[in-house]
């Protein structure tokens, strides 16, 4: 690792450049730069009350910097609980202060010459004056756009004067609606196709005369861009991360007029969720770019070691750790629906959130006809479901938080867009029968609203449903309906289409053909866990219903431990209570049961940043008790306690070569 020259935010020893001719972007970059001057990059002006407040008015149709504005608002809200109560403006949340500076804004070539990944550096006016230039790296959480990671790595980066580093990873919310040959351009304005050409954000491969049979027989259906891409572009996340930086080194010398070499700069690799995977990722193939790197929740898949088990409290030891999110997220696509039914998870917050139980009730006794779960009640049932998903290695911690995902369809769509990237199939193959529209009021496909059309790029998520886009079974008896409310095709039973998530969960299993081809992409993407000795530090709740700890970030620190040895520095931290959606801890019923994880991954940027500048310890890998607060009750100091640089005794999270022992 390279050596820091002074200190971070002023005050201690100046730079030494060369002073040398600036060179040309990098040859990646594609041609058509947008530079922007901007009065701030944190919040887009809305600061923090404007964050907590209604969304921002936007023109008909909006304005690229409406777009932005809203973007900046939605990504913000998504991932963070915007209530004064539980947190926000206290514990975390944006700079008091606008951050003025200026944007660097374009499009990075993926390995295909078509494939375009957004990039956004973020250049605060003074940047580096008097101290070490520090730049943060944000590639988005889940297949958010650009901006996905403004309120994670880059509340933290703009706080403390820092480049902020943004990219989608070549996922993002670029769409195709395929009805209208319309597409999206990096503002996030609407254009035609052929008018857009290489300029477009995301446009189907299969566009031509090979896909106008499809689009006659299925009208007003969405193509997106990390499922349909054919590139599974997770398998270079990594990569995009590592380009990102290289723009911004050459953004930073553009901005600055002065030559900055990767000594020169203090880079920390960040991010949450799919974020945090890819600056993972990104580390494993070039430590020598990172000073340090903090992630949150990250979806890192490692490869699986049979060399250790991992043990909690008491419990059995858990040898088949490390299952993929493939795997794990279409084992809950089948079973959730059913074991929202259990006992144990009837007071769960916002259980049957916005649907019918008895489509619940109807997964479960056809999952029971098909000999997949065992009860002759519905409670036996849902209890069988249940068990099947805790011993799949997914802790009883994140049950309570499940059912409101599955209300939300965050396993469904998942599935349905990762078997898609992974397998490489285009819009046209409608894996297992699914597809992405808008629906009319009889619930079938139907045209997406001009105004939703408009807005797609700042509000959606990338992963359907999303931004007025739904899932779709094609195979519907009676013809194309909005999935949740369909039957399966094979028994006509209303069960939330179980023959379709039978399908999905059959390639995770399968061998050849489709199943091969996604067996394939999920190995180009598994993490072998060597950081080389990167100064590293990972949050992750203990509650995580989305990326469960045995299967993320538990197995990762065993695998980096197993691989580096005594050479490592990577701290794990798990925090009781927490999450993975810190949004929903504004809601009832969540606001009682879980802290703020946001505010322990701002916590550990501190502790790195006391590292690498103040040469101060790493924390020792533990699990943080956090207390919940009690009702009608805003979050204090007592119920968020801190990260330690030594563990408490009772807390400390220890590996022995073959046992890694969390407390409980």
């Amino acid at each position: 690792m390279r050596s820091l020259r002074g200190g971070l935010l002023g005050g201690v020893a100046a730079l030494t450049l060369s002073g040398a001719a600036l060179a040309s972007p990098p040859g990646f970059v594609r041609d058509g730069v947008q530079v922007t001057p901007v009065d701030d990059l944190a919040t887009a002006g809305l600061g923090l009350a404007g964050l907590q407040g209604g969304a921002p008015a936007m023109s008909n149709p909006p304005t690229p910097e409406e777009l932005r504005t809203r973007a900046i608002y939605e990504n913000y809200r998504a991932l963070v609980d915007q209530s004064a109560a539980g947190g926000f403006g206290v514990f975390y949340g944006p700079p008091a202060a606008p951050v003025p500076g200026v944007e660097y804004h374009g499009y990075l070539r993926g390995k295909g010459s078509d494939q375009n990944i957004a990039v956004l550096v973020q250049i605060p006016d003074g940047f580096g004056e008097g101290g070490v230039p520090c730049v943060v790296t944000g590639p988005s959480s889940g297949s958010r756009g650009v901006w996905g990671a403004i309120g994670t790595a880059g509340e933290w980066g703009h706080a403390n004067g820092c480049a902020v580093v943004l990219t989608d990873k070549g996922t993002g919310t670029g769409a195709h609606d395929l009805s209208a040959d319309e597409v999206y351009l990096i503002d996030g304005t609407v254009a035609d196709a052929d008018a857009a050409a290489d300029a477009s954000s995301f446009t189907a491969p299969e566009r031509g005369r090979r896909l106008a049979g499809f689009v006659e027989d299925h009208p007003d259906r969405w193509a997106f861009k990390h499922a349909h891409s054919r590139r599974n572009p997770e398998a270079d996340w990594g990569l995009h991360v590592i380009r990102s930086l290289e723009f911004a080194r050459w953004a930073i010398n553009e901005e600055t007029g002065r030559d900055h070499g990767w000594d020169d700069l203090l880079v920390i690799g960040s991010s949450v969720s799919n974020g945090g995977g890819a600056t993972l990722r990104a580390a494993e193939r070039r430590p020598d770019l990172f000073d340090g790197v903090v992630v949150s929740e990250p979806n890192v898949n490692p490869v699986f070691d049979p060399g250790f088990v991992i043990q909690q409290g008491t419990d059995a030891p858990l040898a088949e750790h490390s299952r993929t999110l493939y795997d794990y997220t279409t084992l809950l696509n089948v079973y959730q629906g059913c074991a929202n039914h259990a006992p144990e998870n009837a007071s769960a917050p916002f259980l049957f959130f916005g649907y019918d139980p008895v489509l619940d009730a109807n997964r479960c006794a056809e999952l029971a006809d098909r000999g997949l779960v065992t009860g002759a009640t519905l409670a036996e049932q849902g209890a069988a479901a249940q068990a099947i998903i805790n011993d799949y290695g997914i802790p009883q911690e994140q049950n309570p938080v499940q059912p409101i995902q599955w209300a939300i369809d965050v396993p469904q769509g998942i599935s349905i867009t990762y078997a898609n990237a992974y397998g490489r199939a285009g819009v046209e193959d409608s894996l297992c029968g699914y597809g992405f529209a808008a629906v009319g009021g009889d619930l079938a496909p139907a045209p997406l609203s001009a105004a939703g059309r408009d807005l797609l790029f700042s509000v959606s998520n990338g992963i359907p449903p999303t931004g007025g886009v739904a899932l779709i079974n094609e195979d519907a008896p009676g013809g194309p309906l909005l999935n949740r409310f369909s039957a399966s095709p094979s028994s006509g039973a209303l069960d939330q289409n179980l023959d379709g998530a039978l399908c999905l969960r059959d390639l995770a299993d399968g061998e050849g053909g489709t199943a091969g081809r996604i067996a394939g992409g999920i190995e180009q993407i598994l993490a072998d866990g060597d950081l080389g000795g990167v100064p590293t530090i990972i949050v992750q709740g203990r509650s995580d219903a989305i990326l469960p700890v045995n299967h993320t970030g538990r197995p990762y620190f065993g695998l980096n431990q197993r691989v580096e040895g005594a050479d490592s520095r990577l701290s794990y931290i798990e925090v009781l209570n927490a999450q993975h959606l810190d949004t929903l801890n504004g809601l009832p019923g969540f606001d009682t049961r879980y802290v703020p994880l946001h505010k322990y991954f701002i916590e550990a940027h501190d502790l790195m940043l006391d590292h690498l500048v103040g040469g101060e310890p790493l924390p020792e890998s533990q699990v943080v008790r956090t207390a919940p607060r009690d009702p009608g009750q805003p979050l204090a100091p007592q119920n968020v306690p801190p990260i330690a640089i030594d563990a408490p005794p009772g807390d400390e999270i220890t590996f022995d070569g073959s046992v890694l022992a969390i407390p409980d």
